[in-house]
């Protein structure tokens, strides 16, 4: 028997707000609210920023940019659209472009600083 991932887990500092807006923006439901970590559909953790500084007893860095959350979208620009309409004051890293390979990303902080990407399919 292998050793499997089973979830990725990010930090935020209301999960409320956190899951309304993974909801909105990537379809995204809760499987599981465990009181401060709350499973969301493809694997999604959102943990209580008080817990996990609780367990680690170090501060929280936001937008460490050490790490990403990436998605495909076919419809990017679509999905930009719902970005800026639902999301206005959304900080982005980098508004919509097209990579010289010609895949078109955009990338932008979630709520609490976590990073993500939006990209057509390769």
């Amino acid at each position: 028997m292998s050793m499997k991932l089973r979830n990725v887990l990010i930090v935020v500092k209301d999960i409320e707000k956190s899951k309304q807006f993974y909801h909105d923006l990537f379809g995204m439901d809760m499987i599981l609210d465990n009181d401060g970590n709350m499973i969301l559909t493809e694997g999604l953790v959102l943990q209580d920023e008080k817990i996990w500084s609780g367990f680690l007893g170090k501060e929280i860095v936001s937008k460490s940019n050490s790490c990403e959350l990436y998605f495909e979208e076919p419809d990017i620009e679509g999905f930009v659209e719902k970005l800026e309409k639902l999301y206005p004051s959304v900080e982005y890293v980098n508004r919509l472009m097209t990579h010289a390979w010609g895949q078109k990303v955009v990338r932008f902080y979630d709520l609490d600083g976590n990073l993500i990407e939006v990209g057509t399919p390769m």
